[in-house]
């Protein structure tokens, strides 16, 4: 079979669709994941044990199973009772979910790393909890974690296809759809490949100015 560029311009238009469904997604997927992993590593330095290890338990539970199962359990289990969500909005809280397991590690390495000083010097100060978390420990711990939350960013927008399971017209799902409608393969995966390569290869120049720059910093 050919590459054929009159289909490949008749279906860019589609595609490019797809691919806006895609990076909003990831974009919102991203920003669940940044939040709920962020109160994942807070909880889990609950001084109640049950607390904290129950917050463990869960996020153990949620990173050692599939992300696909838990996007069919979302979308299509919830429903069983009584909890029906949009393809984009389940896909959303299941892909930043599942991250924000992973995000929350980040996270908590990065508090840890905080001199014990300054929680010292917070409370000397007579800061409340929640004005040394905000004030203090969370401007100094974020900012050195920025390059391993990208690369987990990064990771989520290379599986967002999955999301195609359960319907979400992302870019994938599009070019599936173009090629069994058509019987053309070629064109529609190829392209798929080519978006998610440029997009990849851009957020990888973007981590490795980060990661310079915070090398830079630390110096």
């Amino acid at each position: 079979m050919e590459w054929d560029w009159d289909f490949v311009w008749q279906i860019m238009p589609t595609l490019l669709e797809g691919f806006k469904i895609t990076l909003l997604a990831t974009v919102l997927g991203a920003a669940v994941a940044a939040v709920i992993g962020l109160a994942l590593a807070i909880v889990r330095r609950s001084p109640i044990t049950a607390v904290s290890r129950t917050v463990g338990f869960v996020s153990e539970f949620i990173r050692g199973t599939p992300l696909l199962v838990q996007l069919y359990f979302i979308f299509y289990v919830l429903p069983d009772i009584g909890i029906r969500l949009s393809p984009l909005v389940a896909g959303v809280i299941g892909i930043g979910v599942h991250y924000a397991t992973y995000t929350a590690e980040v996270y908590r390495a990065g508090i840890e790393n905080v001199p014990r000083g300054q929680w010292e010097a917070a409370k000397a100060t007579n800061l409340t909890t929640r004005q040394a978390w905000i004030h203090v420990i969370l401007p100094q711990a974020v900012p050195p974690m920025i390059p391993a939350l990208a690369n987990y960013f990064i990771a989520m927008f290379k599986e967002t296809p999955l999301l195609s399971a359960i319907t979400v017209l992302e870019l994938m799902n599009q070019a599936k759809s173009i090629a069994n409608s058509n019987y053309r393969y070629i064109e529609p995966m190829t392209l798929v490949g080519v978006f998610f390569l440029v997009v990849s290869l851009i957020s990888v120049l973007g981590l490795r100015w980060l990661e310079e720059r915070y090398a830079r910093m630390d110096d």
